[in-house]
C-alpha cells in the first residue's frame, strides 16, 4: 500500500517538523520547522528519503503514487503563492534541492528556475516588467538543467574539468562579455542574454545530442530525477566515504516556489551564520549579493558585500553592508537569525532571499565550524544556560579536538617574511606544501608521497577528493561562505579563499602574484588563522598545551565522563607532556625505550651484553652494570606523574632485535665479554627466532631468566622508595606481559614480591604504594581469565597484539591487503585503527566478565592505540573499563569521546569505580 511520500511546507504550518530529518531530510525538516515557527518561507514540498531508497531499488524508477502525491502538493503551493505552474500568463517557476539528514554541502545537485520555457516567458515579463530579469533566470535554468540533469543525470562523463557542458557555456558568457567589453555578469543587457540563451541551447545540441526542453513538467521531474540520481554521484559518494555517511540513508528533494534576488536592485540573496564559524564569536556574520542569486555567493563568481560591520574584511570593506542598503530588511533578518539560534540552541548556517524589499528564508541548518569555533561556542553556550554540559560535550568532535593540537606557522619565522598574497582566513592552522592546479593532480601526487597546496580559482564540488587529499587550500574567489570555505572548515581544514591577488593560468599550470609566477610544484606556506600566503616552506611549531578555552572545555567533558584517560609515556618529558594534556596517569610505559634514540649508547651496550651473556654470572654482572639506568629513567617518571599511578611493563621485545649487526659493535661487545668474535655470532645465531613476535619475550624471558625480572622490579621498588623517603607520592603498577596462563604469573609474583620486601627493609618503610597485573594480548588470556584476574589486580589490554593474533594478521604486512578487504567490504575499516567490536571485542567482553567474577575489584583498561580512537573509547566504556591509555597528543580526543560515551550510553560501571579508588587510598 502506498504511503505518504510527500510533505509540504510554507503558509501557515507545514506537515513536517525538525524532529522528521530521518524522513525529511536536514533541509525539508528545517523548512517545516520554520513554517511552524512563523518564520517566512516560500511554500513548496518535500519528497521524502524513503522515495530516493524505492528510485535505487527499482532500478532508478520513481514510484507511480509519487506523481498524484506531487500534483496535489504544486496545487497548495500555487493556491499559497497565486501563481500556476506551467500558466502562459501567470507563471509560477520551482527550484529543486537535495537534503540529506546530515548536511553534504554542494555535493548533490539542485535546479533553479525550473517552468521557464517559450510558453511562460512572455508571461513572466509582463508580470514583472523586466525582460532583463527574466532572460538572466533563464540563462541560469539552461546552464544549471544542461548540466545536472541532461549530463551528470544522464551518466555522461566530460573528458577532462573544461569539457564539461557547464564549462563550455560559462566560456561562451565569458567571450560574449570580452566582445562587449563587460567587467560582470550583470553588465549583460537583456538582448545580450536572449541571444546567449540561443548560443546555450546549439551548444547544448551539439554536445550532448539533445534538444534543451521547452516542456515545464519535462523539466521538474527531470530536476527530481536528477537529485535523486546525485546521492550516488561521485563526489557525493566521496563526500559520505570522509565523512562517514551511510549509504542507505539516501537525500530527500525539496520543490519550492521560487523567489528572486536578482529582479533589480530592490532584491539581493545571501547566506549568514548566527555566530562567526571561523572563530566562534558570538556575532551575526554573513555576506550577500545585490540582484543575484544564491548560488553566485557560493560560487564566488562575485566578491559578496558584508551583511554588518562586523563581517567586514579586508576584501569587501568598501561595500556598502546590508544593514545600511536595507536597515528595515536587516533588521527582520537580525531578530530572525536571533529566534532560530535561540530554538535550536546551537549555530545556524541561513540562507535568504529579499525579492523586492520581501524577506524570505530559504533555509537554516547547524552550521559547520572549525575547530577553535565548536569549542568556544560549546564554552559560551554553556556559560550562557543556552545548553547543558552534556549537550555542550556532544557539540565537539574529536577531530575538531584534533584541529587544536596541530601545527601553526612558526610566527617567528613569520616576523622576517613577508606575505606575497593575502585572503579570508577560512580554515585554521598553518600548512605548507607544493602547488597543483587540478583536483586530480592533488589526489596522485599525495599518493606518491608528496604534500601538495591545491590552488584553484574557486572550488566545486567536482574537486572534493582532491580537497581531503590537499595540505591545504588556496582559492582567488569566494567568499567565507564559498564552498571552499564551507568544506574545508568541516574537515578542520587549512584555507584560504578570495586571494585577489593570484592571477591563475590552468593551461600553463602556474599563477601570478605580487609579480612574480609560481608554477606546479613550487613550494609555499599558508596561515590559515590570519589569511596571509607566503613564498617557500616557513617552519612549523606543534600546537600548545595552553589553550585556555580547550581546558575550559576539557573541564567540562571531565565533569561529565565516567571512564578514566591515562597517556602512554616513556620519559619524564613525555610524561609532563601527558599532564598538561589532562592525564591522569601513565597508562603503559615501555622500559625498553631507553635502548632507543638519544643517550641510548651506554644502556643498549650493557642490554646487548646481557642478551648475548650465556652463564648466569654473566648475565648478572650485565643486569648489575644496566642496573642504574634503568633506575634512573622510573624514577624519572614516577616522579613527573606524582601522586598518579605509571603502568610500568617489563621488558617484552624479542631480544634479537637488541643485538647489534654493525662490525665494530660486534667487536666490542666480544671484547667486554671476554670472548671471540666467532663464539658471538654463534650466541647471536642461538637466539634467531622464526616467529619473534610469539617467540622468546615478555614473561617467558622472566621465567627463563629470573634475574631479568628482578633487576626491572628493584629497579621499579628502588626508584619509589628514594621518591617516598623525598616525600613525593609514586605510584607504579607493574605489568608482565605476553602471559597465556596464571601460572606464568604466579612464577613471577613470586619474585615481586620478595624483592619488594627487601626494598622495604632496605628503607625502612612499612609499605610503597603499587599494583601487580597483566597485560592481556594473547586470546588464551581472555578465555582463562578467571583463573590469571586470582593472581593480579589489574588488566591491561594491549590491543594491538590482540588483535594481531586474534586476526591472524601481521601489522607489519597488512598494507599488502587491507584496502582490498575495506574496498571490497569483507572488514568496515582497519581494526588496528579502531576495536573489531564483534571479534576482538567480544573476547575482551569475555575477559572482564570472567575477571571480574573471579576479582571484583580488578582495575582493568586499555594501552594499546586503540586508547585514542573515539569508537573505541566508546567500546571501553560500555564494557565497564576504568580508563583508557594513548599518546600524549590524543588525550584530549579520548577525554571528549569518554564524555560523550557517557552522554550516549548511560555512566555506568560506577562501582567498580568506587572500589577502585579505595584501592588507590590503601
Amino acid at each position: 500500500m502506498a504511503g505518504r511520500f510527500v510533505y509540504e511546507f510554507g503558509g501557515k504550518r507545514a506537515r513536517g517538523n525538525a524532529r522528521m530529518k530521518n524522513l525529511l531530510g536536514g533541509k525539508g525538516a528545517n523548512l517545516a520547522e520554520m513554517t511552524n515557527l512563523g518564520i517566512p518561507v516560500p511554500p513548496g514540498f518535500t519528497i521524502t528519503t524513503e522515495v530516493c531508497t524505492i528510485y535505487y531499488k527499482r532500478g532508478k524508477k520513481l514510484p507511480m503514487e509519487l506523481r498524484k502525491q506531487a500534483a496535489a502538493a504544486l496545487r497548495r503551493v500555487e493556491k499559497s503563492i497565486g501563481r500556476k505552474f506551467g500558466d502562459s500568463k501567470n507563471p509560477l517557476l520551482v527550484s529543486v534541492r537535495s537534503g540529506a539528514r546530515r548536511s553534504m554541502p554542494g555535493m548533490m545537485e539542485t535546479v533553479l528556475n525550473i517552468g521557464l520555457t517559450a510558453r511562460t516567458i512572455p508571461g513572466l515579463i509582463e508580470l514583472s516588467g523586466d525582460e532583463r530579469f527574466v532572460y538572466d533566470a533563464y540563462r541560469r535554468l539552461i546552464m544549471m538543467y544542461s548540466d545536472v540533469v541532461m549530463e551528470k543525470g544522464a551518466g555522461i562523463e566530460p573528458k577532462d574539468d573544461e569539457s564539461g557542458i557547464r564549462k563550455q557555456l560559462e566560456a561562451i558568457m565569458d567571450q560574449m562579455k570580452k566582445e562587449k567589453k563587460y567587467k560582470s555578469d550583470v553588465d549583460l543587457k537583456a538582448g545580450d542574454l536572449k541571444e546567449l540563451c540561443s548560443r546555450f541551447k546549439r551548444k547544448i545540441k551539439e554536445v550532448l545530442g539533445t534538444e534543451f526542453p521547452d516542456d515545464h513538467n519535462m523539466q521538474l521531474w527531470g530536476g527530481i530525477g536528477a537529485v535523486f540520481a546525485s546521492w550516488n554521484g561521485k563526489r557525493a559518494v566521496s563526500y559520505r566515504r570522509i565523512e562517514g555517511i551511510p549509504d542507505d540513508w539516501g537525500t530527500a528533494v525539496n520543490v519550492q516556489a521560487m523567489v528572486f534576488g536578482n529582479m533589480g536592485k530592490n532584491s539581493a540573496t545571501g547566506v549568514g551564520f548566527t555566530r562567526n564559524p571561523g572563530n566562534g564569536e558570538n556575532e551575526f556574520y554573513g555576506e550577500y549579493l545585490m540582484n543575484a542569486q544564491g548560488e553566485d555567493v557560493v560560487a564566488g563568481i562575485r566578491t559578496p558585500a558584508p551583511i554588518n560591520e562586523y563581517s567586514k574584511s579586508e576584501h569587501n570593506k568598501g561595500l556598502v553592508t546590508l544593514e545600511k542598503a536595507m536597515p528595515a530588511i536587516y533588521k527582520k533578518l537580525d531578530s530572525f537569525q536571533r529566534r532560530l539560534e535561540h530554538h535550536y540552541k546551537d549555530m545556524q548556517d541561513i540562507e535568504f532571499t529579499i525579492e523586492n524589499g520581501t524577506l524570505y528564508m530559504l533555509q537554516t541548518r547547524v552550521g559547520k565550524r572549525n575547530g577553535p569555533a565548536a569549542v568556544r561556542m560549546a564554552n559560551d553556550m554553556l556559560k550562557q544556560k543556552l545548553i547543558s554540559k552534556e549537550t555542550a560535550v556532544m557539540r565537539v568532535t574529536p577531530g575538531q579536538i584534533d584541529e587544536l593540537l596541530h601545527p601553526m606557522v612558526d610566527p617567528r619565522a613569520e616576523m622576517t617574511a613577508k606575505p606575497f598574497a593575502k585572503g579570508l582566513p577560512a580554515g585554521p592552522g598553518g600548512a605548507s606544501g607544493q602547488i597543483v592546479f587540478s583536483s586530480n593532480d592533488a589526489v596522485s601526487w599525495t599518493k606518491a608521497g608528496k604534500r601538495v597546496i591545491l590552488v584553484r580559482e574557486e572550488t566545486n564540488p567536482e574537486d572534493v577528493e582532491g580537497m581531503r587529499a590537499a595540505q591545504a587550500i588556496l582559492t582567488a574567489r569566494g567568499g567565507m561562505t564559498s564552498h571552499a570555505a564551507l568544506v574545508a572548515r568541516g574537515w578542520g581544514k587549512c584555507c584560504i579563499v578570495g586571494c585577489s591577488d593570484l592571477h591563475i593560468n590552468y593551461t600553463k599550470k602556474e599563477m601570478v602574484a605580487a609579480g612574480k609566477t609560481f608554477r606546479e610544484g613550487d613550494w609555499i606556506t599558508l596561515n590559515g588563522t590570519k589569511g596571509n600566503v607566503y613564498e617557500g616552506q616557513l617552519p612549523m611549531m606543534e600546537a600548545t598545551e595552553e589553550n585556555v578555552l580547550l581546558h575550559q572545555f576539557l573541564n567540562v567533558c571531565d565533569s561529565v565522563r565516567r571512564l578514566g584517560v591515562r597517556a602512554n609515556a616513556d620519559t619524564p618529558d613525555d610524561a609532563q607532556r601527558a599532564k598538561k594534556f589532562g592525564a591522569q596517569g601513565i597508562g603503559l610505559m615501555r622500559t625498553e625505550h631507553m635502548f632507543y634514540g638519544k643517550g641510548s649508547e651506554e644502556p643498549l651496550f650493557r642490554l646487548r651484553k646481557m642478551i648475548m651473556s650465556k652463564t648466569q654470572n654473566e648475565r648478572s654482572k650485565a643486569l648489575e652494570e644496566l642496573y642504574p639506568y634503568v633506575k634512573k629513567d622510573i624514577k624519572g617518571v614516577l616522579e613527573a606523574m606524582d601522586g598518579m599511578p605509571v603502568v610500568m611493563r617489563l621488558l617484552d621485545p624479542p631480544l634479537h632485535e637488541f643485538v647489534p649487526r654493525e662490525k665494530d659493535q660486534l667487536e666490542k661487545l666480544a671484547r667486554d665479554l671476554n670472548i671471540s668474535a666467532e663464539e658471538l655470532n654463534q650466541r647471536a645465531d642461538a637466539l634467531h627466532e622464526s616467529n619473534p613476535m610469539m617467540g622468546h619475550r615478555g614473561v617467558r624471558l622472566g621465567v627463563t631468566y629470573p634475574e631479568i625480572t628482578a633487576m626491572q622490579v628493584r629497579a621499579i621498588f628502588e626508584a619509589a622508595a628514594e621518591l617516598v623517603k623525598a616525600g613525593k607520592d609514586p605510584y607504579p603498577e607493574i605489568m608482565v606481559p605476553v602471559v597465556a596462563e596464571a601460572k606464568e604469573l604466579l612464577s613471577q609474583k613470586e619474585i615481586v614480591y620478595r624483592i619488594y620486601g627487601e626494598v622495604l627493609a632496605k628503607y625502612n618503610l612499612k609499605k610503597i604504594r603499587h599494583l601487580y597485573g597483566t597485560m592481556i594480548e594473547i586470546p588464551r588470556a581472555c578465555l582463562v581469565a578467571d583463573r590469571i584476574a586470582q593472581t593480579v589486580e589489574f588488566f591491561s589490554y594491549g590491543t594491538n597484539d590482540l588483535t594481531q593474533m586474534g586476526f591472524g594478521f601481521s601489522r607489519d604486512d597488512i598494507g599488502g591487503f587491507l584496502a582490498d578487504y575495506i574496498k571490497k567490504g569483507i572488514l568496515p575499516e582497519d581494526p588496528f585503527q579502531s576495536i573489531d567490536q564483534s571479534g576482538i571485542g567480544e573476547l575482551i567482553r569475555i575477559g572482564i566478565q570472567q575477571g571480574r567474577k573471579a576479582n571484583p575489584r580488578l582495575e582493568i583498561g586499555i594501552c594499546g592505540e586503540h586508547g585514542g580512537d573515539p569508537r573505541s573509547v566508546h567500546f571501553c566504556h560500555q564494557v565497564g573499563m576504568n580508563y583508557v591509555s594513548c599518546s600524549p597528543f590524543r588525550v584530549p580526543i579520548a577525554r571528549l569521546a569518554a564524555a560523550q560515551a557517557a552522554v550516549m550510553y548511560g555512566n555506568g560501571e560506577k562501582k567498580s569505580k568506587k572500589k577502585k579508588s579505595k584501592r588507590t587510598k590503601r
